[in-house]
């Protein structure tokens, strides 16, 4: 190319590009006294429970107006453990979600998951998580935990309650039905937000409005503790925690007089006895303490509780035996994959009630009368009741009908000598398993609920409830709302054939 060419190409291409407009250049104005940011890697990382400070023990108390208790926070909850429903990757999702939301709006909080669990949602988090190896999970669990938060269905609050078996004292449970029946389950996901917040908040006794002076909080403390029937002595146990300010500005508290209402549901304390009276519990550990895939932990890798060193974190001791295991549901012995039925001998409070000729035998809690026993022919017991029942599994006799019993007594299923050398196998919650043979005992009898100085009570697991809408001022709708809701809709009570409603349904 010509030089002449080149320089007339060149002129031309100059300018074009000085008929363009330029962009107006960007000044950086800098603020003093303001921080500048940095973007810096999202920390996806894994820390051990051991590591985070040990658990809250909230107050129960009971009020005039209803036969559920109140749950009363004496400072926010710090360790909550998430257990969202296993296989089912839309859960796990939501579990995500939920986590992500309680991390950005409440300071403060350590989000926990079991270990397999924890390998799976990790990465989805853009925040340190906590998890314990499944041998220690038994008790660091109870160590640390403040709140349980399950998704799922009755299943999952099985598994959760599972956890702390062995101890004296369960977390609060808040549970989100998302399974397949989900008659325990009080709260649908998608009201996690309110959900979350009315039991987080339950206890700050301080409305917004009322954070304008010194004297203001002190007329608050002094309702407070006239809501909790202290004295004047007992100030300091009421005293509001100055971590309570870091979400009371944003609109979160309830006021005064609000609190989540919790139903401490019963379990039953079970002791597995060899033919020479000796307590063999240890053959019969929690399944939940091992991920899919792994194994139980040994024997000298696990605490258990100890009825003479009961502390506020569930009282256990190093390589205790176990006295006994707690179940939420129902104990069952059957004939397993035996074709001829098994035979035992029931005893109640020490005296022979009948022998049973049977598929196999149930001993019941009131929340465990919708699961097993309900299936078997057993009656439906309201969860405020305190009972035990036995049910008998298909029965050979037609007179052998399922009994209500009181929660204090003591039941003991014997293997017959006529069952033929044949081992039989026990459940507890359909967690745990073991053989029994001929001679050996399953005694069982209801957990007694204690009522404490410190937190109101003890023993139980204890159930955050939704509230009732009806208002009622003798308390009735309030605790039957939920559990009459569930019959209705869930277990379709008394419905007619053909799917139409009952007659005289409101």
């Amino acid at each position: 190319m010509s030089r002449p060419l080149y320089l007339a190409r060149n002129r031309h291409v100059h300018s074009i590009a000085t008929m363009v407009p330029k962009p107006p250049r960007m000044t950086l104005f800098r603020f003093p006294g303001v921080r500048h940011f940095s973007v810096s890697a999202v920390r996806r990382e894994i820390r051990d429970i051991a590591a985070l400070p040990d658990r809250i023990v909230p107050h129960y108390q009971q009020t005039k107006t209803s036969s559920l208790l109140s749950l009363i926070w004496p400072q926010p909850p710090r360790n909550v453990l998430l257990m969202p429903k296993l296989h089912a990757p839309h859960v796990i999702v939501s579990a995500a979600e939920f986590a992500k939301h309680i991390h950005s709006n409440y300071p403060g909080l350590n989000i926990v998951f079991e270990s397999h669990v924890a390998n799976t949602i990790h990465e989805q988090l853009s925040f340190p998580i906590y998890t314990a190896a499944p041998a220690d999970a038994t008790s660091l669990f109870a160590n640390k935990i403040d709140l349980v938060t399950t998704m799922g269905g009755d299943g999952t609050i099985l598994r959760a309650a599972s956890l702390f078996s062995m101890h004296y004292q369960v977390p609060p449970i808040l549970s989100f039905s998302m399974g397949t029946l989900g008659f325990l389950g009080e709260w649908k996901f998608q009201e996690y937000k309110r959900a979350w917040r009315e039991c987080y908040m339950s206890g700050c006794s301080v409305s917004v409005e009322d954070l304008v002076g010194p004297h203001t909080q002190v007329a608050a403390r002094q309702a407070a503790n006239a809501n909790l029937g202290s004295d004047s002595n007992k100030d300091d146990s009421t005293e509001q925690s100055p971590a309570w300010d870091a979400v009371r500005g944003n609109g979160q508290c309830m006021g005064l007089s609000r609190s989540s209402k919790i139903l401490l549901r019963n379990r039953l304390r079970v002791g597995i006895y060899d033919a020479e009276g000796r307590n063999i519990n240890q053959q019969l550990l929690p399944t939940s303490t091992a991920g899919p895939g792994g194994s139980i932990p040994e024997i000298d890798d696990i605490t258990y509780p100890s009825a003479r060193s009961a502390t506020s974190t569930g009282g256990i001791t190093k390589k205790a035996p176990i006295p006994y295991l707690h179940a939420i549901n129902e104990v069952s012995i059957d004939r397993g994959a035996h074709p001829h039925l098994a035979i035992i001998d029931i005893y109640v409070n020490n005296h022979f009630l009948t022998e049973a000729v049977a598929d196999g035998i149930l001993i019941s809690t009131p929340t465990g009368s919708t699961a097993y026993s309900l299936s078997a022919g057993g009656s439906i017991v309201h969860p405020l009741v305190k009972s035990l029942l036995i049910t008998p599994i298909s029965p050979r006799s037609l007179s052998f009908r399922p009994l209500v019993l009181p929660l204090n007594t003591k039941v003991v299923l014997r293997l017959s000598k006529r069952n033929r050398g044949r081992e039989l196998p026990v459940s507890i919650d359909g967690k745990r398993r073991v053989a029994v043979s001929i001679g050996m005992e399953v005694r069982v009898e209801g957990e007694k609920l204690e009522k404490t100085v410190e937190h109101g009570w003890r023993g139980g697991v204890p159930c955050v409830i939704r509230s009732s809408s009806k208002g009622d001022t003798d308390g009735i709708a309030e605790d039957d709302d939920s559990w009459v809701g569930g019959l209705n809709g869930l277990l379709k009570f008394n419905y007619p054939f053909g799917g139409g409603d009952p007659e005289g349904q409101h």
